[in-house]
C-alpha cells in the first residue's frame, strides 16, 4: 500500500495531505526515523512524541496524535520547519519519518533597544530621547550541546549598564523529567523611575548624574515536566539593591525601610499548562499559568510580601484564516503597600490594556481580559538564498493578520493615591484595529490604533504578541 499522510509544521499551521485511496482502520508503527537534526540529539525530539514503535492505533486517533506531536516538536523553537510522514510498508504498518530543518543556534547580536516599557512610552512620554537607548553585545546559543540547552550572555551600556548571564538545561536525568537553570544579573542606572504621578512614571536624574541604583541578583530554577503539556517551576533567588540618597528625597517610601539598601531572598512556584499550537503567536490551544511568589524568606530580609498571579488564555481556530483569542490575567499582593521596586499594575509587562500603552495604573490587585479576532490576509515565503547563502536564513516568511481588539480591566489601589485616582479603582477599557506581522524566526510586529475609555485614540507600535 502506498497511502501516506504528511503533517508539516512551519510557523503557522499543520497541513494534512491524504492519498486518494482509503486509509486503514488501524495502523501499527514499526520504526521512527529522524532526518535533518544535524546537531539536535534524537532523544530531545523523541521526548515530544506521544506515538511509539510497536503500538497499534485507530487511524483517526493516529492522525490526531501525530498532529499534536508535530506541534510539540516545532514549539521547541529549534527548527524552522517540521514534517512528519507516515510511510506504509504493509497494509496496516508504517514507518514514521520526521524531517526537521534546524535554526541557526548561535546568534551574536548588537544591542540597540529602548529602555522604556514600550515604543509608545518612549515616543510620546519621553519625547523620543535617544539617551534612553541601551546598546552593547549579546550572545544567544539556543542549543549548546544539542540537548536544547540555552546560554545567554549580555554586556550592555547606555541607559542601563548591565551584565547578565543565563544557562538552562531542560533535562538533567535519563527520563527527561527534571531540569535546571541559573541566572546572574548586575545592573546600574543613572536615571530611574522613582514613583508615578497622574498615571505616568516619574523619572529622576540628579544634577551630578550620579549612579542612582545598583542591583545584583542571582537565582536557581528547578523544572519538573511530568507530562507533555504540564510544567512545574520552583525558583529560589537573592536580590540586593542600593540607591543614592537623593532617591529618598524624591520618594521616601522607595524601599519602605527609610534606608538606601534593600536585600532579600525570595522563592516562587509556577504551574504552567501549555497546549498552544505556536508559542510565539498562537492561533489554537490554551495556556494556563498559576504563580505564587514569596519575597522575604528570613527575618532579616528587607521585604515581607506575597504575590499570587494567574494567566488563562484560550485560542479558538475557526479556519486557516480566522481565529479568536481571549485571555484573563489577574494578580494580587497580600500586603497593603509595596516598595516601589515591586510595584505592579496595568502598564507593566505582561499586563496592559490597549489604548493605555503610555500609562501605568498601579495598585495591589489587577484584573484584565484581552480579546482579539484575527483574519490572516497574507501568508508568503520568499527565497532569499541569493542574498543570504546560508540554509538557516534562506527563507523569509511573512504572515499578516488584521485584528479587531477589545480589552478591559480594573486595578484596585488600597492606598488611593490622589494623583493617580483618575485611572485606579475604576473600570477601564480599550478597543481598536490593528495589523500583526509574524516573520523571520517567529518575530512579531504589531501596529494598532486604539481608543480608550477616556475617548482618547492613539496609534501604537509593539514588538510582541499580546497574548
Amino acid at each position: 500500500m502506498t497511502n501516506h499522510l504528511v503533517c508539516a509544521q512551519t510557523s503557522d499551521s499543520i497541513t494534512h495531505i491524504p492519498a486518494p485511496n482509503q486509509f486503514p482502520e488501524k495502523v501499527t508503527i514499526n520504526n521512527i526515523f529522524i532526518i535533518g537534526n544535524e546537531k539536535t540529539q534524537k532523544n530531545i525530539i523523541m521526548r515530544e512524541m506521544d506515538v511509539a514503535p510497536g503500538v497499534t492505533y485507530d487511524w483517526e486517533d493516529f492522525v490526531g496524535i501525530v498532529s499534536a506531536d508535530q506541534k510539540k516538536i516545532y514549539n521547541l523553537q529549534l527548527f524552522t520547519s517540521v514534517e512528519i510522514t507516515p510511510l506504509f510498508v504493509e497494509e496496516e504498518e508504517v514507518e514514521l519519518l520526521i524531517s526537521v530543518k534546524e535554526r541557526w543556534y548561535i546568534l551574536p547580536s548588537i544591542i540597540f533597544d529602548l529602555a522604556d516599557r514600550n515604543f509608545s512610552e518612549w515616543w510620546i512620554n519621553q519625547n523620543r530621547d535617544f539617551s534612553r537607548v541601551n546598546y552593547g553585545l549579546k550572545l544567544n546559543h539556543n542549543n549548546v550541546g544539542g540537548r536544547n540547552e540555552k546560554l545567554r550572555v549580555l554586556g550592555q551600556l547606555g541607559f542601563t549598564q548591565a551584565f547578565d548571564i543565563i544557562y538552562s538545561i531542560p533535562y538533567i536525568d535519563r527520563d527527561q523529567v527534571h531540569g535546571l537553570a541559573a541566572r546572574f544579573n548586575y545592573n546600574t542606572n543613572k536615571t530611574i523611575a522613582v514613583k508615578s504621578a497622574y498615571n505616568k512614571q516619574v523619572f529622576y536624574t540628579n544634577d551630578n548624574e550620579d549612579i542612582l541604583r545598583k542591583k545584583i541578583s542571582a537565582s536557581l530554577q528547578y523544572t519538573y515536566r511530568g507530562s507533555f503539556y504540564n510544567f512545574h517551576y520552583l525558583n529560589i533567588g537573592y536580590s540586593s539593591s542600593k540607591i543614592h540618597e537623593d532617591v529618598l528625597v524624591q520618594n521616601p517610601n522607595y524601599f519602605l525601610n527609610d534606608g538606601t539598601k534593600q536585600k532579600f531572598f525570595y522563592a516562587s512556584y509556577n504551574f504552567k499548562h501549555d497546549r498552544r499550537d505556536n508559542v510565539a503567536y498562537a492561533t489554537d490551544g490554551e495556556l494556563l499559568n498559576i504563580g505564587l511568589t514569596r519575597y522575604g524568606l528570613f527575618t532579616n530580609d528587607d521585604v515581607n510580601e506575597t504575590e499570587l498571579s494567574l494567566t488563562a488564555n484560550r485560542y479558538f481556530k475557526f479556519s486557516e484564516t480566522t481565529h479568536f483569542v481571549t485571555g484573563l490575567s489577574a494578580s494580587t499582593y497580600l500586603g497593603p503597600t509595596q516598595p516601589y521596586t515591586l510595584v505592579r499594575g496595568i502598564g507593566y509587562a505582561p499586563d496592559f490594556i490597549r489604548g493605555y500603552e503610555i500609562n501605568v495604573i498601579e495598585g495591589q490587585q489587577t484584573l484584565i481580559n484581552k480579546n482579539s479576532f484575527r483574519y490572516k490576509f497574507l501568508d508568503v515565503a520568499y527565497d532569499i538564498s541569493n542574498l543570504i547563502p546560508i540554509e538557516e536564513f534562506s527563507i523569509f516568511p511573512i504572515r499578516a493578520y488584521l485584528s479587531a481588539n477589545f480589552d478591559h480591566g480594573y486595578v484596585n489601589d488600597r492606598n488611593h493615591i490622589p494623583e493617580n485616582a483618575a485611572l485606579t479603582n475604576t473600570y477601564l477599557y480599550g478597543y481598536g484595529l490593528g495589523i500583526d506581522l509574524v516573520t523571520f524566526y517567529d518575530q512579531v510586529f504589531r501596529f494598532e490604533y486604539s481608543i480608550n475609555s477616556q475617548n482618547v485614540g492613539s496609534f501604537f507600535i509593539n514588538f510582541k504578541a499580546p497574548l
